[in-house]
C-alpha cells in the first residue's frame, strides 16, 4: 500500500485553485476560437474560379469574369442600408454582422440562365475572409427585382 501525503497551507491551496481556473479559462477560449459548424460548412472562395464554381453549384450560369469587383469596410455596428439587406441574408443562412468592421469584397457577375429573362440579370457575391457572407440576384429597371441566391424553382411569366 502506498500512502502519499502533502501539506498545503490555505495560501497554496488558493493559488492552486486560481492557477487551475486560469488553465481551464485558457482552454475554453482556445477551443471556442475554432470555426463553428456553420463557418466550416461554408466553401473557401479564395479565387475567381472557386467563386464561379460556387455560383454554378447553386444553379447559376455566369460569365467567367466578374463585371465589377468592389472592396469596402463593413461598418461596425451595421447601419442602414446594411440592416435591411441583412434581413434578406438571414433568410438564406448568411449574416453580415459576423463581418462588422472587416474588409468585404463584392463580386458582380452577369447571369445568363435566369428563368424568363435572357439578359440584364446579375448576381452579387459578398466574400469576407475567403468565405461567402452574403449574396443576391437582381435586375435593375422598372420591372426589376432582388432575391436571394437560391435558384428559382418556377419560371417567371
Amino acid at each position: 500500500m502506498l500512502i502519499w501525503t502533502a501539506r498545503f497551507s490555505r495560501k497554496k491551496a488558493a493559488l492552486a485553485v486560481i492557477a487551475l481556473g486560469a488553465v481551464m479559462a485558457a482552454l475554453i477560449l482556445l477551443l471556442g476560437r475554432g470555426p463553428g459548424e456553420e463557418e466550416a460548412a461554408l466553401p473557401q472562395l479564395a479565387d475567381n474560379g472557386q467563386r464561379v464554381a460556387y455560383l454554378q453549384s447553386l444553379g447559376w450560369e455566369v460569365e467567367p469574369e466578374p463585371l465589377e469587383t468592389l472592396q469596402f469596410l463593413l461598418p461596425d455596428p451595421l447601419a442602414e442600408p446594411y440592416l435591411t439587406y441583412n434581413t434578406l441574408q438571414k433568410d438564406q443562412g448568411f449574416d453580415l454582422s459576423a463581418c462588422c468592421g472587416k474588409q468585404v469584397s463584392r463580386f458582380t457577375y452577369a447571369v445568363s440562365n435566369y428563368p424568363g429573362r435572357s439578359e440584364g440579370v446579375q448576381v452579387n457575391l459578398y466574400v469576407c475572409e475567403e468565405r461567402p457572407v452574403a449574396g443576391d440576384v437582381f435586375c435593375a429597371g422598372a420591372d426589376g427585382f432582388q432575391a436571394g441566391l437560391a435558384f428559382p424553382q418556377e419560371a417567371e411569366a
